[in-house]
């Protein structure tokens, strides 16, 4: 069931909210040093982690599908939000080269189809950051935060699916190894991040995937092994 926007707008105002967007924008950054001059699209509820980028990019646009709800954002100035269908985007091909999905993919229920869209609208040598809830994180275990609701992903699955979605994977990257629960700082999730990558990487609340578009369907090793293990006798020679 997809959450609506005020309960994902509700978590983000409090403080285990403001923890999580802090350690998430951290790795966010660290995969995006600089957009100077690129075209930027966040899709399900990333305005927590927009703004930062803004002022590097040319263009800075926000979706919401339509079940979710929208809000107008920023609050000052000019609005860049508003509501989409998941499977039909309104933007012309390759409309943009960075692509930033939230609270989207784990929730929606034409998966295939939005995976279809995302890959349409980003430009040929752009970048499409996936987060999602990590099923062996304790995040996805209590509906306390957004990211105990949807379908949570092993890394596996995740990485299937995008693969087949035609996105090749470049950069694996994770975050909230801290407890879902208990008081917080953004200085000691940090900590509780540094951690875990050491010690129990296994069990981060989220999955950070960064890739980019790729133009051939991957044949599974499976398939390939049958393949040689069924050719004709002649056929090298």
């Amino acid at each position: 069931m997809r959450l609506e926007n005020r309960a994902l707008r509700a978590f983000y105002q409090s403080s285990k909210g403001q923890v999580a967007r802090h350690l998430i924008s951290r790795r966010l950054r660290f995969l995006w040093p600089d957009l100077k001059g690129r075209c930027l699209l966040g899709l399900g509820y990333a305005l927590p982690y927009l703004r930062p980028f803004m002022a590097e990019t040319e263009r800075t646009l926000a979706t919401m599908p339509a079940e979710q709800g929208a809000e107008g954002w920023p609050p000052a100035g000019r609005n860049i939000a508003a509501l989409v269908e998941e499977a039909a985007l309104p933007f012309p091909d390759s409309s943009f080269d960075c692509l930033l999905v939230i609270h989207a993919l784990e929730m929606s229920e034409v998966q295939r189809s939005f995976m279809r869209e995302l890959w349409r609208v980003l430009s040929s040598d752009g970048r499409l950051i996936v987060v999602v809830p990590s099923r062996t994180g304790l995040w996805a275990q209590f509906e306390s935060s957004p990211f105990g609701h949807g379908r949570p992903y092993s890394r596996s699955q995740l990485q299937y699916l995008l693969e087949q979605s035609l996105f090749g994977i470049e950069h694996w990257d994770s975050a909230l190894f801290m407890p879902p629960f208990g008081r917080r700082s953004p200085r000691n999730g940090e900590g509780w991040d540094r951690l875990g990558r050491r010690l129990w990487p296994r069990f981060a609340g989220v999955h950070i995937v960064e890739t980019t578009k790729s133009l051939y369907t991957p044949v599974p090793f499976a398939l390939q092994r049958a393949r040689r293990r069924w050719a004709p006798a002649g056929a090298g020679s």
